[in-house]
């Protein structure tokens, strides 16, 4: 029960944090996210922005959606576990949550905390694709508020979920690829190359987030066309869901392209991966040493 208090009490630490990491981050997802738009190079898109769009500050469009999502997602997922486990406990005769239950109960609630966070993934992913469109198509969101307000709006609150299911899709892919890829590369490197146990753990980190990245980008490819495609003269979207999507892209690129921006969003995924490593280990060191100090402090 102790550690479960101190571990909730570092999450808004944590998420902070990650907020921060998040926001350093935030030009490699704006590159991404041109380049599955057909927009060029990653260093065509970023000399572009540099010199038509205002400079440094237009890398970071988007950002108050990217921020808000991650506490959003956060709490939901949090409150929703809760209230799961406390349902499924109840209904156990008050016994602990199997193992199969946990991972039914933790799947549950990562789903709908992914779902509550989408709207705010459409308005990052429509401002920082905004540029991209010719001046009269351009919707100009001002922040995350007035593009949720805007989508609503004009277009409907079904709207706020376009790209649900590329989204949760790729959401399991990553998490499927992370967490399947870290033990066995954990090991490998460990035990059959010899490397020290933080060596082994930064390096499982990066060769997981790469099968990660490699299971989920079709996925967030998919998701970024329905986000951001607008009607024809005619009221006419270019893609009617998902499977429409895939199957034009298929045919007009073929899978390179469903891997457009793949090195922006890896090295992205595992800077964020590695940064929140960090962070968590230095929070546990220090953690310790509070806890060590007042242990001292109570035996005198």
């Amino acid at each position: 029960m102790g550690n479960e208090k101190k571990r909730k009490n570092m999450d808004p630490v944590k998420t902070g944090l990650n907020m921060l990491s998040v926001s350093l981050l935030q030009p490699m997802d704006i590159i991404k996210v041109r380049m599955q738009l057909g927009q060029g190079s990653g260093a065509q898109i970023a000399s572009n922005i540099l010199k038509t769009e205002g400079g440094y500050a237009a890398f970071y469009r988007g950002l108050s959606a990217a921020l808000l999502r991650l506490p959003l997602h956060k709490a939901v997922q949090a409150g929703s576990y809760s209230i799961i486990a406390t349902t499924v406990t109840g209904d156990n005769d008050r016994k602990p949550l199997s193992l199969g239950q946990k991972v039914m109960v933790t799947s549950t609630a990562l789903t709908i905390g992914w779902a509550f966070s989408i709207p705010t993934q459409l308005a990052e992913i429509r401002m920082q694709a905004d540029a991209t469109f010719p001046t009269s198509k351009r919707r100009n969101y001002t922040n995350v508020f007035n593009a949720l307000h805007r989508v609503v709006a004009d277009e409907g609150v079904r709207v706020l979920w376009r790209g649900s299911v590329p989204e949760i899709a790729k959401q399991y892919a990553l998490t499927t690829g992370c967490f399947s890829g870290y033990p066995p590369s954990f090991r490998y490197l460990k035990d059959s190359l010899g490397f020290g146990v933080t060596t082994s753990m930064i390096g499982a980190g990066v060769i997981s987030s790469f099968i990660g990245c490699a299971l989920s980008l079709p996925f967030d490819y998919v998701r970024t066309q329905l986000q951001t495609m607008q009607p024809d003269a005619y009221g006419k979207y270019p893609y009617t869901g998902s499977f429409d999507c895939v199957r034009k892209t298929w045919k007009t690129g073929g899978l390179p392209m469903f891997y457009s921006g793949f090195h922006f969003y890896f090295f992205r995924f595992a800077a964020l991966t590695t940064i929140s490593w960090f962070i968590t280990k230095q929070l546990r060191r220090l953690d310790a040493s509070i806890s060590e100090k007042k242990i001292t402090i109570k035996a005198r």
